[in-house]
């Protein structure tokens, strides 16, 4: 998961490049980088860490022009630890081309065989996102005629990125002399909006990953990029448009709308904290069919992104909805932590029990999904410990069971705690008096109920259906094999990452 921004403006954009990734910091806290364009120069700077952490005074200043490209990265393919492989990636041949991507392309491997042996092109790192920069510049190269470009020529290119690209890529590019590129998977697995600023000196278009960024950089919501569609906007502040493939279909990352979202982002037409509610009332309903006996004197939401769901929960059920944990912002996200222990640890330091909403009392608590379980076990204990008579739990999301290879970096089979487990192992282990997981098909319909023209998703970590195709059981050995080989020598911290969910950051 990452979040990408692009601009053509009238003025500078360095600051409010900067202001988006704070905005979008939630999609990508490893890594951050802008690329502007003056003239035809780059400005480039880029590392890992956080956005307040990667830029200066010094570096923004040094990041001159009135358009540019942005990300910040959590790592779903390539190191965690190199700083070399966070974005924007530039290539100079034949055109100057930065770009940032939030996806993970699932045939890498064999693109990069064929940008050596075919394309006679090199990559110098492990990232996805560098294939898939050179494997448009090559294309570029090919359907350009005399090395000179235009908007027919560039969307033929990202027609060729479709037809060799497999997998989930929301891409923002820019191309020295010409504009700005954006496009996006032919499945629509992830978000990718576009808005307009009219100004006295011209229109201004930017392009995000939620709409959040554009509501707070004063950028009017003009639409979602849809899938296989690219959107060129050219220095003259034209905006071109096309849809470049025949196959295209909306399938978002249901994920999106469950975890990865700012609640107050609108994806692909649906608010994501309407979904949320409406993810509370279906829950609350599958409740009153199978828990009716069950005393529940009190609902108390994990924070942060389940409470939405929890509050609707409880009016639905008429129950009381206290605020029973206290959030540290300031502690570091707990996957990082070697160890269990200090996972635990982390854990108490990140949260803390508000005693008397708990004492003497039967708890509902309400997360938004339950992944490792590691955070959920020690949550029930923390409750536990504060006076609760019994703790029962509640997952807004149905069981994790399978991983995520569309650019959510989950962790591998053995560590899912529903793996091979069913809903009486599961509330055993996580040490609760009983647990219930949203079902699938409430979950979709929480979804197209805030837009009924969205049927069809990717919920392959819930399902193991991935929509692309070509997902084998080869292919996920393979990654099995990558994350067990990062374990051992420490190079990938992916293999920790994992967005730790249900630590809810």
């Amino acid at each position: 998961m990452c979040g990408i921004l692009g601009v053509i403006s009238h003025s500078p954009v360095n600051q409010l490049l900067y202001d988006g990734l704070q905005v979008l910091q939630h999609r990508g806290q490893d890594a951050a980088g802008i690329a502007t364009l003056d003239g035809h120069t780059f400005h480039l700077h880029k590392d890992n860490g956080l956005v307040r952490d990667v830029f200066r005074t010094r570096n923004m200043r040094s990041l001159l022009g009135n358009a540019g490209i942005a990300h910040v990265r959590y790592p779903t393919a390539g190191s965690a630890v190199d700083h070399n492989e966070a974005q924007p990636f530039y290539v100079n041949s034949p055109f100057g081309v930065v770009l940032g991507h939030n996806g993970n392309l699932t045939n890498a491997d064999e693109l990069k065989q064929q940008l050596f042996a075919e394309d006679l092109r090199h990559v110098n790192t492990n990232s996805d996102s560098e294939v898939l920069l050179n494997v448009l510049a090559h294309e570029l190269q090919t359907k350009s005629k005399q090395y000179r470009l235009d908007a027919k020529t560039i969307f033929a290119a990202v027609s060729g990125v479709h037809r060799r690209c497999r997998g989930a890529y929301a891409v923002v590019a820019m191309i020295a002399g010409y504009g700005l590129l954006a496009f996006r998977d032919i499945h629509g697995i992830r978000p990718l909006v576009i808005g307009v600023n009219e100004t006295a000196l011209g229109t201004e278009y930017l392009v995000a990953s939620e709409s959040v960024a554009l509501d707070t950089l004063g950028f009017k919501f003009l639409r979602d990029i849809g899938p296989g569609e690219a959107v060129f906007v050219d220095f003259n502040g034209k905006l071109h448009s096309q849809q470049c493939s025949d196959k295209a279909s909306l399938n978002p990352c249901i994920f999106e709308y469950v975890y990865l979202a700012r609640p107050d982002s609108v994806i692909d037409g649906v608010s994501v904290y309407e979904t949320r509610l409406y993810m509370g009332e279906y829950l609350a309903e599958k409740l009153k069919r199978t828990w009716s006996e069950i005393d529940i004197d009190v609902v108390i939401p994990i924070p942060d992104s389940s409470r939405p769901s929890a509050l609707q929960l409880a009016n639905h059920l008429n129950l009381p909805f206290r605020e029973g944990f206290v959030k540290n912002r300031y502690i570091g996200r707990t996957f990082i932590m070697p160890g269990q222990a200090m996972r635990k640890k982390s854990v108490r330091q990140k949260l803390n029990a508000i005693g008397m909403e708990f004492k003497g009392k039967n708890v509902l608590l309400v997360d938004d999904s339950i992944v490792r379980g590691t955070t959920s076990r020690e949550i029930v204990q923390m409750a536990r410990d504060a006076g609760a008579r019994k703790v029962y739990f509640a997952s807004a999301a149905p069981p994790v069971r399978f991983p995520n290879v569309y650019g959510i970096d989950m962790p591998s089979p053995q560590e899912l705690i529903a793996t091979g487990r069913n809903d009486e192992e599961i509330c055993r282990e996580i040490g609760a008096d009983r647990i219930i997981y949203q079902d699938l098909a409430d979950l979709k319909a929480a979804v197209s109920k805030a837009n009924p023209a969205i049927s069809n998703f990717d919920a392959s970590c819930f399902d193991g259906h991935y929509i692309t195709g070509d997902i084998t059981a080869d292919y996920l050995n393979r990654i099995e094999a990558l994350r067990s080989n990062g374990k051992a020598n420490q190079t990938l911290a992916v293999s920790q990452l994992a967005l730790d969910l249900d630590d809810d950051e």
